[in-house]
């Protein structure tokens, strides 16, 4: 569900092998329970690993949503999903969509030219293919988990702060535009500083989380806030900078729980 980046790894000079030091939102557990989190407020489910298979187009301007996180065909991170599955298995059910999904994601289109009638069929049968599943993994992190991770260090956030930005570049894409995840950081800059800059982390990842609210509200596909407001507020206001469990929240009218 978010814009397109060729090698945001490379260009933000993310290793993703570097991240086995201290504890953050790359490490095994912590990474599980970030995939929960996000999976409770996309899916309704804490089992996260059912979604790879998952394909809809879901009417918001992005053609065809997939996957763990949605990745979406007019946006492009669905073509570098089936790009890098192609890289590991040449020959796989979905290599032959790949110029039908550089040209709507070149265009930005949210039609579904050139993958009917098969391509949500051929996914959901990719998702029992480890390598496709593997691909996936491998988007998710360069693309939006490590960068969310490596901005949030710099500004001397916890692990909280880190899946706070995470959801954040999930939901509304890299860049600096208003809408996206630059754009509402930007706009929380304007009443506050992070920890890094001398700032308070509890008001800053509450300035966050307004500002990204008010984003949400604008676009009829993300106006449900509760992911924000009854969850990572929660957690705020608990003072679970750790994101340790227990974890208790709620999300799209259902209440969730991580024991441990």
């Amino acid at each position: 569900m978010c814009p397109r980046i060729y090698g945001v790894a490379l260009l933000l000079g993310i290793s993703l092998s570097g991240a086995a030091g201290a504890e953050d939102l790359l490490s095994p557990a912590k990474r599980e329970i970030a995939m929960q989190l996000v999976s409770s407020a996309e899916n309704s489910s804490l089992d996260w690993r059912k979604q790879y298979a998952y394909i809809e187009d879901i009417d918001d301007g992005r053609g065809y949503t997939a996957g763990l996180i949605g990745f979406t065909s007019a946006n492009g991170d669905m073509l570098d999903v089936v790009e890098r599955y192609t890289s590991f298995v040449p020959s796989n059910r979905l290599a032959e969509y790949l110029p039908a999904l550089r040209k709507l994601a070149e265009n930005n289109d949210d039609s579904h030219e050139g993958l009917e009638p098969d391509f949500t069929q051929n996914w959901k049968a990719a998702a029992e293919d480890e390598q496709f599943r593997a691909a996936q993994d491998r988007v998710l992190d360069e693309q939006y988990l490590a960068p969310a991770v490596k901005q949030a260090k710099a500004d001397g956030l916890g692990i909280l702060g880190q899946f706070i930005y995470y959801d954040a570049l999930v939901m509304h894409g890299p860049g600096n535009q208003r809408e996206a995840f630059g754009g509402i950081r930007s706009a929380a800059l304007r009443s506050t500083m992070p920890p890094a800059e001398g700032g308070n982390e509890k008001a800053w990842l509450s300035a966050f989380l307004d500002e990204r609210v008010k984003i949400m509200r604008e676009e009829k596909a993300h106006e449900e806030t509760s992911r924000v407001n009854l969850e990572q507020r929660r957690f705020l206001e608990e003072g679970n900078y750790s994101l340790s469990p227990p974890l208790r929240w709620r999300t799209n009218d259902e209440d969730f729980v991580i024991e441990r």
